[in-house]
C-alpha cells in the first residue's frame, strides 16, 4: 500500500527505513523522500513509526503524559467520562 503518493513510497519502503534506523519522519524522508512534498502522509509515517517501536506518534505520547487511557487497550471497568463541553454564547 502506498504511504506517499507524491513520491510513490510504499509502507514496505517506510518499514525498511525504520529497520535501517530511521526513528523520525525527517529521517524517513531523508531515506526515501516520503513526506517531503504535500505532507499528507506524515501522520501515517508517524503511525508506522509508533507501530514498529521507533517512536510513538505525538498523540500517543500526549495521551500517556496526560494519563489518558490507551485507545487500543480493552477496558471493561467503566465507561470513560466525556470531557466537559463549553457552552456557546450567542450575542
Amino acid at each position: 500500500m502506498y504511504v506517499c503518493m507524491c513520491h510513490a513510497v510504499t509502507e514496505d519502503q517506510v518499514k525498511r527505513e525504520i529497520d535501517a534506523g530511521a526513528d523520525t519522519p525527517r529521517r524517513i524522508a531523508k531515506g526515501c523522500k516520503a513526506g517531503t512534498d504535500c505532507g499528507s502522509c506524515v501522520r501515517r509515517i508517524q503511525a508506522l513509526l509508533g507501530e514498529h517501536g521507533a517512536r510513538p506518534c505525538p498523540t500517543a505520547r500526549l495521551a500517556a503524559k496526560l494519563g489518558l487511557a490507551d485507545p487500543g487497550a480493552d477496558s471493561e471497568e467503566s465507561e470513560p467520562t466525556p470531557a466537559p463541553v463549553a457552552a456557546l454564547r450567542v450575542a
